[in-house]
């Protein structure tokens, strides 16, 4: 992928857009926008809130908002979720509206690092956002990645790759799409979308 070169204005930063990121499981969403955290920290990204256990590691407010059933039900229910959704059929996760209408009010570059499904209600409620497709180099390293993480059971694993192999099939339906070969060249090609005129589509 060619990304387009940031569109600067002639007195001060690249105007900001809303990015979306998602992909099949395992293929390193976290992690690139992890690297986009380090190594950009004037973009915002979103945290999102789940009912699933925190992993080994995870802190609660940094790589998500860990909430009971009952907490996400009230989100939801004060329509505070700008999209939700069951995963993996086990845990919800959804994306809080407040503080992304923030940062987008503030002029903040914006990312969304969400799954598949939370994608396509952001894409029906807010289409001007760019939706970006994280895609693996091979099956065979996607399966390598899930197993090497260590974080699921056999079963588990078995559940997550039946739903990559769905969450693949979906690439069509997004703008660009960005191989993720190696994370910080992958973060850096998403903060160049991220940075480009948000009236150019790539």
């Amino acid at each position: 992928m060619t990304p387009p070169a940031p569109s600067r204005t002639t007195d001060g930063p690249a105007r900001s857009r809303l990015v979306v990121l998602a992909g099949p499981t395992a293929v390193g969403k976290g992690t690139v926008a992890a690297a986009v955290r380090d190594q950009h920290p004037d973009v915002w990204i979103s945290v999102s809130a789940t009912t699933r256990k925190p992993r080994p590691g995870e802190v609660d407010g940094v790589h998500y908002h860990f909430v009971t059933e009952a907490e996400f039900d009230r989100l939801v229910d004060a329509g505070d979720m700008l999209e939700w959704a069951v995963v993996h059929k086990v845990a919800r996760y959804g994306t809080p509206r407040g503080p992304v209408d923030e940062a987008l009010s503030a002029g903040r570059p914006a990312l969304l690092e969400i799954d598949l499904q939370g994608a396509r209600q952001v894409r029906d409620s807010m289409p001007e956002a760019l939706q970006v497709f994280l895609k693996p180099p091979s099956w065979e390293e996607l399966v390598r990645r899930l197993v090497g993480r260590g974080t699921e059971t056999e079963e588990e694993r078995e559940r997550r790759l039946a739903t990559a192999r769905d969450e693949l099939a979906a690439e069509p339906e997004f703008d660009v799409t960005i191989v993720n070969h190696e994370v910080h060249e992958a973060a850096d090609e998403l903060v160049t979308l991220m940075t480009a005129d948000p009236q150019v589509r790539p």
